[in-house]
C-alpha cells in the first residue's frame, strides 16, 4: 500500500512478516490499529524495540477509557530512550539540537554526546537539592537549549516538571504551579522580542514569593549574568543557584527505570476561564505515542540515515513545544529558534524563520496555520529571501489550514522530487499529548482536508447523543469529534482531582458506549469524508446556529481570510430564543487599510459563495486585534461572555493571552451595544 521510501512501508512489511497482517489500503491499517487496541500497541512496542528491565504483564488492562493501565509491570524512562541513536548520530556529524536567538548572528550546535552530559549533570545536580521522583519542578523559561536540557534532566530522576513561557504573566503562571506545589522553580531573569530586551526579575521575584513549597530556585541567566541576590526574598530555607552551575557536575546520573505510567509533565489547559485543567502524562504514554507518530506520520528518520532535520516555531506554552523535544527520541535533530517570528519592530520581517531554516538546513518546517496566511497576506515569496531546497515538509497545526495557504505554499515553495512539497496538517491536543489526525506522504492530499485517521486513535464525527448518551458515526456530516477506545497518552489523571470528577467531566460527560463505557469528546465539530480524510470546523462549543443550521466557525473563517485584504477575524453568534439572532463578524485589516462598504460586499460575497446566504453576519467590524491564546488559539467563548455582559475578570485570565490588549475593544463594544439585556 505505502510507498517503499516511507517510515510506515517498514511497518506494514513488519506486520507481515512478524503477524501475517497484511492490508490493501490505509484505511484498513487504521481500522486493525483502532479496534485492536492492545495488538497495535504491543506491535509498536516490538517494531520500536522498546526496552525494558521487567517484562509487561499485559499490554491494557480494563479497555474502559477511564480505568485504562497499559503495559503493567514494565518500567520505561523517556529519557532513556532519547539516546538510543546518539552515537550513530554524532559520528555521521548530526547534532542534537541547533539554536539561534534574536541576538545571535548564527546558528550554535549541540552535540549528542554534550546534550547527555549536560542532563545527567543536571539529574545530579537536582537529586543534590532532595529532588526524588514524583517532586514537582516548574520552569519560567523560553524556547532554548538550556530548558530542553532542564525538562530531561528532571524527567530522568522521575520528578514532574511542568512549564510556562518566560512572557507569562505573574497571575496566569501563579494559577498553574500554584495548584502543583513545586518544590523547585528554574527561572530566566528576562528574553529578547521583536529587538526589544525584557527583563522579568521582578515577575519571578513576585512568583517566588507565591509559591511557598519552593525550596531551590535555579537561575537561568538570558539577558547578562545577574547577581543571585538580586532574586533574593524575605523568606528563610530557600536556596538559590545559577544553571551554568547546575549543568557543570562532575558526576552524572542515568535515567532512573520508572514504572512505564509514572507521571513524567503536567501541562495546563489554555486556562482562558477558570482555573487552567493540570493534564497529567505518564514516561511509557507520551514515548510510546511520539515514536508512532514522529516515524509513521510525520515520516521522520533518525538522522544519520536521512539528514532529517526538524524545525517547529513554539514556546514553552504550548504543547508543541513538548512534542518537539520527543522529535529527538525518533533520533531527529531539532532546530529551534527564540524570537519574534517576523523581526524586529522597526523592521518587520516575515522571512526571519524561513531564513532559520535556510541556515539550519532544516528539512521539516513547522508552524501555525495562522502563520502561512500572514505570510501569503504580507506578500512573502519564501524563496526569495532563502534558499529552501532542504525542506521536504511543510508542517501545520493549531487551527485549520486554509485552501488558499495550500496554493501559496506549493506555489512558492521548491517541488521535491518533481512533485508539490508534502503538506502535513494535523491535529490533536494538550489534552492527550498526540494526534487524531495526521498525514501520510504516501497518499493523495487534498486542499482543506486532514489526510487520514493516526493509527491506534478509534477517532469518528458523533451525531447528537440518545438518552443513554449513545451517538451514531457520521460520514460527510459534521458531528462531534470522539475517540471511542483508549490510547496510552491520554492523561493519567488532573492533578489533585482525587475523585477523577474534574476529569470526567471534561471528557467523557456526553458520550457512551452501549454497554455504558464513556466514550471520549473532543470539543471540535469534525466531518470525515467518504474517502476518510478529516475537516475539523472549530471547537463545538462556539458553534454558528443560523435559521437551525448548525456549523462550526472555522468554515467562515476559511471563507473570510480567504479575502487578501484579512489578516484574522472573530464570529461570535448570539442565538436569542424567540427573537431575531444576532451575529458579528470581526475582522483585521491588512496595515493601512479600512473596512469599507465595498469590502463589506466583498466579505458577503465570499460567504455566500463558500457557506449559505444565511451565514452573513449582521454586521461586520474593523478590530485592531483578534483575542488569542498564549498557544494561539481564537478566545470566542471568552469574548462572547464578554459581548453579553460578563466581567472580562470573570471569563478571561489576560495572563494566559498573546495579546491582552485586544481585549479592551470588545469591552467598548460591548457598553456600546448592552447585547446581554436580550437575554
Amino acid at each position: 500500500m505505502a510507498s517503499t521510501n516511507a517510515q510506515i512501508a517498514e511497518f506494514e512489511n513488519w506486520l507481515l512478516k512478524k503477524k501475517g497482517l497484511q492490508f490493501s489500503s490505509y484505511e484498513e491499517l487504521w481500522s486493525w490499529s483502532a479496534h485492536n487496541v492492545a495488538d497495535f500497541w504491543e506491535s509498536v512496542w516490538k517494531y520500536f524495540d522498546m526496552e525494558s528491565p521487567t517484562p509487561y504483564r499485559t499490554v491494557l488492562e480494563n479497555q474502559e477509557m477511564l480505568k485504562a493501565k497499559w503495559f503493567p509491570g514494565a518500567q520505561a524512562n523517556y529519557v532513556q530512550r532519547m539516546f538510543k541513536y546518539a552515537n550513530e548520530n554524532h559520528e555521521a556529524g548530526h547534532p542534537a539540537i541547533v539554536f539561534q536567538n534574536e541576538n545571535m548572528d548564527s546558528p550554535q550546535e549541540t552535540s549528542w554526546p554534550e546534550l547527555e552530559r549536560q542532563v545527567g549533570a543536571f539529574a545530579t545536580y537536582l537529586r543534590s537539592l532532595g529532588v526524588k521522583p514524583g517532586d514537582r519542578v516548574c520552569a519560567l523559561v523560553s524556547n532554548t537549549p538550556q530548558a530542553i536540557t532542564a525538562f530531561l534532566g528532571c524527567a530522568s530522576i522521575g520528578a514532574i516538571w511542568s512549564a510556562c513561557s518566560i512572557e507569562m504573566g505573574a497571575a496566569g503562571v501563579l494559577d498553574r504551579f500554584r495548584q502543583i506545589e513545586p518544590t523547585v522553580l528554574i527561572a530566566a531573569n528576562g528574553y529578547t522580542f521583536a529587538g526589544e530586551k525584557i527583563d522579568r526579575t521582578d515577575t519571578v521575584i513576585q512568583i517566588l514569593e507565591s509559591l511557598p513549597t519552593v525550596k531551590s530556585f535555579i537561575l537561568l541567566s538570558q539577558l547578562g549574568t545577574p547577581d543571585l541576590s538580586s532574586f533574593r526574598i524575605e523568606r528563610k530555607n530557600l536556596d538559590y543557584h545559577h544553571f551554568e552551575q547546575a549543568i557543570a557536575a562532575k558526576s552524572s546520573t542515568k535515567p532512573l527505570w520508572l514504572p512505564f505510567e509514572h507521571p513524567m509533565w503536567i501541562v495546563f489547559s489554555s486556562g482562558t476561564t477558570g482555573l487552567p485543567k493540570p493534564i497529567v502524562h505518564s514516561h511509557g504514554g507520551v514515548m510510546i505515542e511520539a515514536l508512532k507518530f514522529g516515524a509513521f506520520h510525520n515520516n521522520l528518520q533518525p538522522s544519520f540515515r536521512a539528514s532529517d532535520r526538524y524545525h517547529w516555531y513554539s514556546n514553552p506554552n504550548w504543547i508543541i513545544w513538548n512534542l518537539q523535544i520527543c522529535v529527538l527520541m525518533c533520533g531527529t535533530t531539532i532546530c529551534i529558534y527564540d524570537g519574534s517570528p517576523n523581526g524586529r519592530k522597526e523592521k518587520v520581517d516575515w522571512g526571519t524563520l524561513w531564513k532559520f531554516a535556510a541556515k539550519t538546513k532544516a528539512t521539516y518546517f513547522g508552524a501555525g496555520a495562522a502563520f502561512y496566511g500572514a505570510c501569503e497576506k504580507m506578500g512573502l515569496i519564501p524563496g526569495d529571501v532563502a534558499d529552501l531546497s532542504s525542506i521536504k515538509t511543510i508542517g501545520s497545526t493549531g487551527s485549520p489550514l486554509a485552501e488558499n495557504s495550500y496554493d501559496w505554499i506549493w506555489s512558492n515553495l521548491p517541488k521535491v522530487n518533481g512533485k508539490n512539497i508534502w503538506i502535513h496538517n494535523f491535529a490533536g491536543g494538550t489534552d492527550f499529548a498526540g494526534c487524531f489526525w495526521g498525514g501520510l506522504p504516501t497518499i493523495p492530499l487534498v486542499k482543506g482536508e486532514m489526510q487520514v485517521r493516526c493509527l491506534g486513535a478509534a477517532v469518528y464525527a458523533y451525531g447528537e447523543p440518545d438518552s443513554n448518551g449513545v451517538g451514531k458515526p457520521l460520514t460527510e456530516e459534521v458531528g462531534e469529534l470522539v475517540c471511542t477506545e483508549p490510547m496510552p497518552s491520554m492523561p493519567l489523571y488532573f492533578w489533585n482531582d482525587p475523585s477523577g470528577s474534574r476529569y470526567f467531566e471534561s471528557y467523557f460527560s456526553i458520550y457512551r458506549h452501549a454497554d455504558g463505557r464513556p466514550i471520549w469528546r473532543h470539543g471540535d465539530w469534525l466531518k470525515i469524508t467518504k474517502t476518510g480524510s478529516g475537516i475539523i470546523f472549530g471547537r463545538s462549543d462556539t458553534t454558528i446556529n443560523r435559521s437551525g443550521i448548525r456549523m462550526g466557525t472555522g468554515e467562515l473563517y476559511r471563507a473570510v481570510e480567504s479575502a487578501a485584504e484579512v489578516l484574522d477575524s472573530l464570529v461570535i453568534d448570539f442565538e436569542y430564543l424567540g427573537r431575531e439572532s444576532y451575529m458579528p463578524l470581526f475582522v483585521v485589516l491588512k496595515p493601512g487599510l479600512t473596512l469599507d462598504d465595498a469590502l463589506k460586499n466583498k466579505l458577503k460575497d465570499l460567504i455566500k459563495k463558500n457557506l449559505t446566504p444565511k451565514h452573513v453576519p449582521s454586521e461586520i467590524l474593523q478590530v485592531p486585534a483578534v483575542p488569542r491564546t498564549l498557544s494561539g488559539k481564537k478566545m470566542e467563548l471568552p469574548i462572547k461572555k464578554i459581548l453579553m455582559g460578563e466581567a472580562p475578570a470573570k471569563v478571561l485570565n489576560r495572563d494566559a493571552m498573546s495579546n491582552p490588549s485586544s481585549v479592551a475593544w470588545f469591552e467598548d463594544f460591548a457598553k456600546q451595544r448592552d447585547l446581554g439585556a436580550r437575554t
